[in-house]
């Protein structure tokens, strides 16, 4: 009977301590799951592994222009028009692909408009080139967008159809093009220097979205930045630098037209949806594919499918594009349909998917 009462003593202290207070001990709730996705890694592998690798190629690309052209003036000769003339092709590669995210100082401080406009205005070219004004650094700078940048160089190292040979070159030819080409590598360094931590740091704009950022007050506004860029580039792809020239059949405003760059200039525009979509700039990185195949892998596939058929169905176009405007309809608009495939996706499923997050 003792055991039994000691029993009864201890069940009866257990029962009367569960009778206590709730205060006095109370059981921590477990904490609510986050249901946001998180989209810290895609954003710092977005400026880190592509937007800054990408200005940072632009920028020494654009040094290298400048180097040759340069050269060109100093040491006049096929051989040094020629790479100065492959120093332009291979500058263009990372400014096109740049294009897929037009957004930040590269919008607000105009330099998309300044290094890109076309068709060049030749009439007001050869006025310039005819005057008497200095052709420098400062002076080209005040000119119109549409007699600076990129087209203008190329005009300057091309001329119609790549028919301009180093005889055709004038004293005032060569202060052009040098001080056209400075500005392009002063624009191109501080695109790089805008985003770098060490500059302007718009980096941190991105990466700490929705935590200090004054640009973008949540992560997904910046998805959604990042989103929009995509679906702009593929429009002016596909309804502008595509169609202006093929609906009005007038070569005049092929985009790249003197150094018959134009299809590459296209192909490298969409590639710049693959890589700020699959992330990185031909490195491994975090990238939207990630959240989207997380949500709808489906979809994912279907995402990067659209992007290489559009790149391939470019690349089928005939070469010269100048050319094919009147005789390769069947193709251009295949080519259309593919690229116009890839702005629907992005701008319907992929970008409704992030909308739909809390």
């Amino acid at each position: 009977m003792k055991n039994v009462a000691v029993l009864f003593g201890l069940l009866l202290a257990v029962s009367l301590a569960g009778c206590g207070d709730n205060n006095e001990n109370p059981i921590a709730p477990e904490p609510e799951p986050d249901p946001r996705f998180d989209f810290s890694p895609i954003l710092t592998d977005f400026a880190d592994k592509t937007v800054i690798p990408i200005y940072k190629d632009l920028s020494d690309k654009a040094s290298d222009l400048l180097v040759a052209v340069r050269n060109l003036k100093a040491n006049p000769s096929p051989a040094t028009l020629s790479t100065a003339r492959a120093s332009w092709v291979a500058s263009r590669q990372p400014w096109e692909r740049s294009e897929a995210f037009l957004f930040g100082p590269v919008d607000f401080k105009g330099y998309d408009p300044a290094l890109d406009s076309w068709p060049v205005n030749r009439a007001d070219l050869e006025a310039v080139l005819s005057g008497s004004d200095p052709l420098t650094k400062t002076t080209v700078n005040n000119l119109e967008n549409t007699l600076k940048g990129f087209h203008t160089i190329e005009f300057l190292l091309y001329d119609e159809g790549g028919s301009k040979t180093v005889d055709d070159f004038t004293p005032r030819q060569y202060d052009y093009l040098i001080a056209a080409t400075e500005l392009l590598d002063e624009a191109a360094t501080a695109m790089h220097t805008d985003w770098s931590s060490s500059g302007g740091n718009f980096r941190d704009q991105v990466v700490n979205a929705g935590g200090g950022s004054n640009t973008y007050t949540t992560r997904k506004a910046a998805v959604q930045e990042m989103i929009n860029g995509m679906v702009g580039i593929a429009d002016e792809v596909g309804n502008g630098k595509i169609a202006d020239p093929f609906n009005e059949q007038d070569t005049r405003l092929v985009e790249s037209q003197f150094s018959f760059n134009s299809l590459l200039d296209f192909q490298n525009n969409i590639r710049g949806i693959w890589h700020v979509y699959t992330g990185g700039y031909n490195v491994q990185a975090v990238g939207l594919d990630y959240f989207v195949r997380t949500k709808n892998s489906a979809l994912d596939q279907r995402v990067q499918d659209e992007i290489k058929t559009a790149i391939e169905e470019i690349g089928k176009i005939s070469f010269p594009f100048r050319d094919a405007l009147g005789s390769d309809a069947a193709q251009i608009t295949a080519a259309q349909q593919a690229i116009a495939k890839v702005q629907s996706t992005l701008e319907g499923d992929v970008l409704r998917l992030v909308n739909a997050e809390p």
